[in-house]
């Protein structure tokens, strides 16, 4: 069963109470027009410059949203301070040659946009992003990783349910995700679905580093609610999600991609877990917004 489409604002600079309100009953919020036609032009054409850049055949790594297995991989796990990246699973054969064009093959580009590019950096480190950041409840916003999802046609990857604390964890937990529809995002080329209001149910896995290996733990036996509500999104559209509320899109196998940009924020104030898959060296300090 579908629920009804999630009350839906516009953007006018200012965080309203009635946003507030939303987000704290249902752990997200779509917010249209949040950024400009314009704006979104200009954040895919610099996406296809860094894919035109990109060395698909001295950096064959397929990234997997369902098994994880992407997590081994140094060139993961360096991503946190650069700009890499990941192929998807059916771009490629068993030995990694491409399948399709690289333009059409990249799943997606992560994960310190935010800092190593100036189009991106504009953008992230926007007022209207500020004031977002502390209407959720953020006293010292902090950008944690950023990424291009391309979702591409016919063969953009499933990410199943899952809880963004889960891979950002801190304590108290704080991480929000900031999504943007840099094209329409819809139910027929994988637009994301949420648990409206699971936000305040448990966290239930870690993805941690265990000293040798990436390992997912278990915190919580109880299920994952299914996530019914779909969040369908406009070019410009932005979605905020809980760090708590479950979520899933599924597979694109329409003729249109699906292009976003997301980031994933923390307070500065909290407590970044030391065994969190994503670490920054000391000349890469975290800043606030």
């Amino acid at each position: 069963m579908v629920n009804e489409i999630p009350t839906r604002f516009n953007w006018s600079g200012i965080f309203t109470e009635s946003m507030q309100g939303a987000y704290r009953a249902d752990g997200f919020l779509v917010i249209d027009n949040f950024a400009s036609h314009e704006t979104c032009d200009k954040l895919m054409n610099q996406s296809d410059a860094l894919i035109e850049g990109f060395d698909a055949e001295a950096h064959r790594v397929a990234f997997s949203a369902t098994g994880q297995t992407h997590a081994a991989s140094d060139y993961f796990k360096n991503s946190a301070t650069d700009i890499s990246f990941f192929l998807e699973e059916e771009a490629v054969d068993e030995t990694g040659n491409l399948l399709k064009k690289k333009q059409r093959a990249v799943n997606k580009i992560g994960h310190a946009l935010h800092e190593l590019d100036p189009v991106f950096s504009d953008f992230s480190y926007s007022r209207d992003i500020r004031t977002l950041a502390r209407g959720v409840g953020l006293e010292k916003p902090s950008m944690i990783q950023s990424m291009v999802i391309c979702k591409q046609p016919f063969i953009g990857g499933e990410v199943n349910t899952h809880q963004d604390s889960t891979f950002l964890y801190t304590e108290p937990e704080t991480c929000v995700g900031f999504w943007i529809a840099l094209e329409d995002a819809t139910q027929e080329n994988g637009c994301m679905w949420a648990a409206a209001g699971a936000h305040l149910s448990s966290l239930r896995q870690r993805f941690r580093n265990n000293g040798s290996q990436m390992e997912m733990i278990t915190l919580s036996e109880e299920s994952m609610p299914r996530c019914n509500t779909p969040l369908s999104a406009p070019k410009g559209t932005l979605v905020v999600l809980h760090g708590r509320l479950p979520h899933h899109s599924a597979p694109n196998r329409s003729a249109e991609s699906r292009y976003a940009y997301a980031m994933h924020l923390v307070d500065k104030e909290a407590n970044y877990a030391s065994d969190n898959w994503l670490q920054r060296p000391a000349e890469f300090s975290l800043k606030h917004l």
